[in-house]
């Protein structure tokens, strides 16, 4: 059965629904404390325009981390297969411990 997305897998979208209903009750709050309407739509108007911003650039945060961890997670497969590559070498390391002349054993 696939999993369905919950909510909160998602905290820029809890983010964003929280400054939605944020933009939709302060003009509300505002009319009754005596605002006038225009005041409260201005108020609505930049409460959405930064929203709207935070919603663009949280989007853009999520994308970037992601791809650093793709070229982080790329950069350790290859350092550690290069790792594993370089320890099969030509044995200069492998206890040959001589500078190519004879030794007493041969």
């Amino acid at each position: 059965m696939p999993s369905a997305r919950r909510p909160h897998d998602d905290p820029a979208g809890d983010v964003v629904r929280w400054a939605a209903f944020s933009c939709l009750l302060v003009p509300v709050v505002l009319v009754v404390y005596g605002t006038s309407f225009g005041g409260a739509a201005v108020a609505t108007l930049g409460l959405a325009a930064v929203t709207a911003a935070c919603r663009v650039l949280l989007r853009h945060s999520e994308k970037a981390g992601r791809s650093a961890a793709a070229v982080l997670v790329e950069d350790r497969t290859a350092a550690a297969q290069r790792g594993r590559h370089s320890r099969a070498g030509a044995g200069t390391h492998r206890g040959c411990h001589g500078s190519g002349g004879m030794s007493p054993h041969d």
